[in-house]
């Protein structure tokens, strides 16, 4: 059986009883975005984007918003160091297929190198990839074994590709997720209700602003300590939900350590952005079980043990979504 090495000491998570950080207002979005500089590639990205609404406007279909990964915080210019935090985008690159596979076009805005939609199947296992392949005659074919769901996975990833039905947008920096976040939701208000953000990135909550980060490489210090004043993210999501996409369903994820303060920290959540639903998890058991929590309820979904290490709770989480979606705007 493979050493895992990524599996956190659970036992030692910090407390996150305290009081969570207040919404950004209109001047702390117009402090961010005055203050930092907006990515060059933003205009390239916003002639991608837009071409790809366009385009789901005229075969009438719903357009998902998903985010996945981590955003990094460089603490240099010229980065050689930067805060980080453990999200391979695993949530958001599998939601993506199974969003693909209800009908759904999807803009995939992800962290670079992190898990993709089709490809996380052979990037990121256990196995190299390498062991999917045999020889036979000078010639490389793929191994018997695994031929039948490679196909299957395959087909799936060039129904996509070949039916434009999903856009791959990068980022790196919590900078650059937030000025890409602002752009690709303000493209998508053509698309009103259809429009559906399921926001299952991992985003700093500190950052070092630009005029405080050194140009170059952070030196040894004579102290032989490193001190770091780092800045409170904005949360962006209230303006997110009242400004950048005001006619669109929004969900967020809310993961804890804590299985007290989960379903509190969710409902919290939902008062100060004023969203339609947080899907709850906790870091020990997230591949396990999740809880949708809305305004007036909260429930429960779980993977049978017959299910566990077999399925993916992605392919019971997101037809859920897409009947709130459906539901919503039927409501609206």
């Amino acid at each position: 059986m493979p050493i895992r090495t990524s599996v956190p000491d659970t036992t030692s998570a910090i407390d996150r009883s305290h009081p969570e950080f207040p919404v950004a207002e209109l001047v702390d979005e117009d402090n961010f975005f005055k203050d930092h500089t907006p990515p060059a590639y933003l205009p390239e990205i916003e002639a991608q984007v837009r071409e790809f609404i366009a385009h789901h406007q005229t075969t009438g279909k719903n357009v998902v918003l998903v985010t996945s990964g981590g955003t990094t915080v460089p603490l240099e210019n010229n980065t050689v160091r930067f805060i980080d935090n453990f999200s391979a985008g695993t949530r958001g690159a599998t939601s993506a297929e199974y969003f693909l596979e209800n009908g759904y076009a999807v803009i995939f805005l992800h962290r670079e190198f992190s898990l993709l939609p089709y490809s996380r199947h052979y990037s990121h296992t256990t196995n190299c990839f390498l062991d999917y392949m045999d020889e036979a005659d000078g010639k490389i074919e793929i191994n018997k074994k695994f031929a039948d769901e490679m196909l299957l996975v395959l087909r799936k990833y060039r129904h996509a590709k070949d039916s434009n039905l999903l856009l791959l947008i990068p980022y790196t920096t919590v900078n650059q997720y937030l000025y890409t976040l602002q752009l690709i939701s303000k493209c998508l208000q053509v698309a009103g209700k259809k429009a559906l953000f399921y926001l299952a990135a991992a985003v700093s909550d500190f950052f070092l602003p630009s005029s405080k980060i050194p140009e170059h490489k952070i030196q040894s210090q004579a102290t032989g300590t490193l001190v770091v004043n780092l800045e409170q993210v904005p949360k962006f999501l209230r303006r997110l939900v009242d400004s950048w996409a005001p006619s669109a369903m929004i969900v967020s994820f809310k993961l804890e350590t804590d299985a007290n303060i989960l379903i509190l920290k969710a409902k919290g959540a939902l008062e100060r952005y004023q969203h339609q639903l947080v899907i709850g998890n906790l870091l020990q058991t997230r591949k396990d079980e999740v809880v949708f929590v809305t305004s007036t309820d909260e429930r429960w979904i779980r993977l049978t043990e017959e299910q566990k290490g077999v399925v993916d709770i992605e392919s019971l989480i997101i037809p859920e979504v897409i009947a709130a979606h459906t539901d919503w705007t039927e409501r609206q």
